[in-house]
């Protein structure tokens, strides 16, 4: 754990409020206020989380128990079976590749709701979340954010940041944790067993369809494992953000990228030709995926201020016990 040093308190971060709600400034506020709106299908079914709880993760796994550990394929396949409903809007929801599933980091009152559709929540401590945050948000382009981690850490703590409060988000979804259609998990738990994960989140979505034949062909099931590694994610799924944030509004056209995307392709575009925004970097968002790596950022008193928060709002609850031993 190291020690806290002095840094200036002001930082910029590309933000902007769609009816209120504080989003990334690059994202459509049509295609975010078009996906709060949206209206979910019987077969749909969601990811959520709260930003960096291992959401390109729950994603990888659930593609792959979708098509029983078969490796996903090297194009735009993976994004059109997955999209992110906050940037893409109700359009790509409704055009999607099914089987699939859609993300959300949105707070429960946000999320299109619907009792036979299905939920899938992952949660993270606050701690490395917090971490993954930061790195997020300074090394993908158009989050704008040029503060120090000190800088960030208050500035999450306060939940004045894009997607808001972090407990207020989980305080929000672990209210339904027990409603039959949503499956409640931690990050922690997914790294502990992602064999036993994996089998949970495919028994929830359709046990005798997905789970069974996993327990039936042991290969299958280790081949999820192989394929939604974060070794593979970060070798495959990085290369692909760097091909996306760097391609021409022309040359998503001609990938066939939905049209959100290719608006905000554009706006990032026209932003590196100003100079408003520096080119995109090699991408870091895929990282580690590790437990525990809060203790190279944090300091003394850092940690201490997280625990008061972190007591303070989930009192009385099970979330007090989740992460015994991770913070």
């Amino acid at each position: 754990m190291r020690k806290s040093i002095n840094t200036p308190t002001e930082s910029r971060m590309a933000s902007q409020f769609v009816d209120g709600f504080q989003i990334p400034a690059m994202f459509s506020a049509e295609a975010f206020r078009s996906a709060v709106k949206y209206t979910p299908r019987d077969d749909d079914i969601f990811i959520v989380t709260y930003p960096k709880c291992g959401t390109t993760w729950t994603q990888h796994i659930l593609a792959l128990i979708l098509k029983q550990g078969e490796p996903l394929g090297e194009n735009w396949d993976f994004f059109s079976s997955s999209p992110f409903l906050e940037v893409l809007g109700a359009e790509a929801a409704e055009k999607m590749t099914r089987p699939g599933a859609i993300k959300v980091h949105l707070p429960f009152h946000l999320t299109p709701w619907s009792d036979k559709a299905k939920y899938v929540y992952v949660t993270r401590n606050p701690k490395d979340t917090c971490v993954s945050y930061f790195h997020h948000m300074t090394s993908n382009p158009g989050h704008g954010f040029t503060g120090t981690f000190d800088d960030f850490f208050e500035i999450f703590l306060s939940g004045k940041i894009d997607y808001e409060d972090y407990f207020d988000n989980l305080l929000g979804w672990y209210e339904h944790r027990n409603d039959p259609n949503v499956l409640f998990v931690t990050y922690e738990e997914m790294k502990e067993n992602p064999h036993q994960a994996i089998l949970k989140i495919a028994s929830f979505l359709d046990d005798e369809k997905y789970a069974e034949p996993l327990r039936q062909d042991c290969q299958k099931l280790e081949n999820i494992v192989k394929h939604s590694s974060f070794k593979e994610m970060k070798a495959s799924l990085n290369s692909k953000i760097d091909q996306l944030f760097n391609m021409s509004s022309e040359e998503a056209k001609k990938a066939g990228l939905p049209k959100n995307m290719v608006e905000l392709l554009s706006k990032m575009e026209a932003q590196r030709a100003s100079g408003e925004s520096p080119a995109a970097k090699p991408s870091n968002f895929v990282r580690k995926g590790i437990v525990g790596d809060w203790r190279n950022y944090f300091s003394e008193d850092q940690s201490r201020r997280m625990d008061e928060k972190f007591a303070e709002r989930t009192k009385g609850t099970e979330i007090e016990q989740f992460w015994k031993g991770y913070m």
